[in-house]
């Protein structure tokens, strides 16, 4: 008898198989509906390439599939969303008006790279992080890596979606979320709503539960016990599942309940906005800057056995010019380094910095040190510059000028030289 309510579940960012929401899935058809789990697109959706109006055909798709299954009443399907499915989800019942309702669970009401600002910037405050590792790590990498294209869909704005929406709603967030502002999203998804005029919302916190419903004690668990195949575990937040359950009922049967908002979030600092790089500091200018560092310090270095090798004899260089050449390499190679692997550590690798000294990473108080040294020798490099009396030597002293010249605002953009 086709009278069960359906639902589809919508991907959040990252692993794409069935299997990652098997929990939920299991859980909510326990509950009394028929689910419906898909594996995400594997064309389209990379580093490089996501359209949020793709996914949202494709959730779409979904939900038509499983009105046509027997068991389910095809004018009681929906979507549920979690954290990327949040904004999926919503725009696709925007597209679809036969959709019965929504339940977006940890979606964000800002979009994704000032959400992922943000996330990372919570990391740190909870490692004990502080200084300008901070900003280098939650915020001007990440804007280096929009401009390399690595970021799609950076301004997506989850807003106009929710402000068509008149069907029922389920908003659902853990107090103790660290990947998407709790506060922020659900104060966001309520005035949207009220701007589309929705009269059947409802938003609610869970007091003890993070990013996916899951019961936690900080909120950062979650982020450690993320694996490969999924969270394979149903320890939800208690009440949670009843909810959805309840809700789908009343909801999907057209009996869904007035405007209500209950709970609220734990959010110790507000989302910022994330520009875009300018032209001054674009993925070429990095990308100049690099070369110019990396050949000028290089450059000087080898210069004087190739001078060697062909027989003649500069003057030797004074101790701060190989001071910097060695200071400045390393200085330039482990910053990029280190912050590469903060952005690729595993939930982010602000959760584990190791020991910190004064608030910094052991690693990042070196490369502070040994910028502040190049800087340094630089300046007196510059005082023994007319050392270099022959037309060679003022060749290599160019190099290593260049190169100093350029390190030193690059030393400041990414934080090197300030607190």
């Amino acid at each position: 008898m086709a009278d069960l309510p359906g639902m589809a579940l919508v991907h959040g960012a990252g692993i794409s198989d069935r299997e990652f929401y098997a929990p939920e899935a299991e859980s909510f058809a326990r509950a009394g509906m028929v689910t419906l789990t898909y594996d995400r697109r594997g064309v389209g959706y990379s580093l490089t390439e996501r359209s949020y109006s793709q996914l949202a055909d494709d959730a779409a798709a979904a939900a038509a599939a499983l009105r046509g299954q027997p068991e389910v009443d095809p004018g009681r399907v929906g979507l549920w969303g979690l954290s990327e499915g949040g904004w999926v989800a919503p725009l696709a019942a925007s597209r679809a008006p036969q959709t019965a309702f929504v339940i977006v669970v940890g979606a964000s009401g800002v979009p994704p790279l000032r959400q992922m600002s943000w996330a990372e910037a919570t990391k740190a405050a909870h490692a004990g992080v502080r200084g300008s590792l901070v900003r280098a790590g939650s915020r001007t990498s990440w804007r280096v890596i929009l401009g390399t294209g690595m970021f799609p869909e950076p301004y997506y704005d989850p807003v106009p979606a929710l402000q068509e929406l008149t069907l029922p709603i389920l908003g659902i967030w853990g107090a103790k979320d660290r990947v998407s502002p709790p506060v922020e999203s659900m104060a966001v998804h309520r005035s949207a709503l009220e701007e589309a005029g929705n009269r059947h919302y409802k938003l609610q916190t869970f007091a003890d539960a993070e990013h996916t419903l899951r019961v936690t004690s900080d909120g950062f668990d979650y982020l450690m016990r993320y694996t490969a195949r999924g969270l394979a575990t149903d320890d939800f937040a208690p009440g949670y599942v009843d909810l959805v359950g309840s809700w789908v009922a009343r909801a999907s049967a057209r009996r869904a309940p007035a405007v209500d908002v209950q709970g609220a979030g734990q959010q110790h600092r507000r989302t910022v906005p994330v520009p875009p790089l300018t032209w001054w500091e674009s993925t070429w200018v990095h990308a100049a800057a690099l070369v110019v560092l990396v050949g000028g310090f290089g450059g000087f270095a080898l210069s004087a056995p190739l001078h060697r090798f062909r027989g003649s004899r500069p003057r030797p260089a004074p101790w701060a010019a190989w001071v910097l050449v060695v200071t400045g390499l390393l200085t330039v190679v482990g910053t990029l380094a280190y912050l590469a692997s903060l952005v690729l550590g595993l939930g982010g690798g602000f959760l584990s910095p190791g020991p910190l000294l004064a608030g910094r990473p052991l690693p990042w108080l070196a490369l502070q040190l040994l910028a502040v040294t190049a800087v340094v020798s630089f300046a007196l490099t510059i005082v023994r510059w007319r050392q270099a009396a022959t037309a060679a030597g003022q060749i290599r002293y160019a190099l290593l000028a260049a190169a100093g010249v350029v390190f030193v605002p690059w030393a400041l953009y990414w934080g090197l030289v300030l607190p």
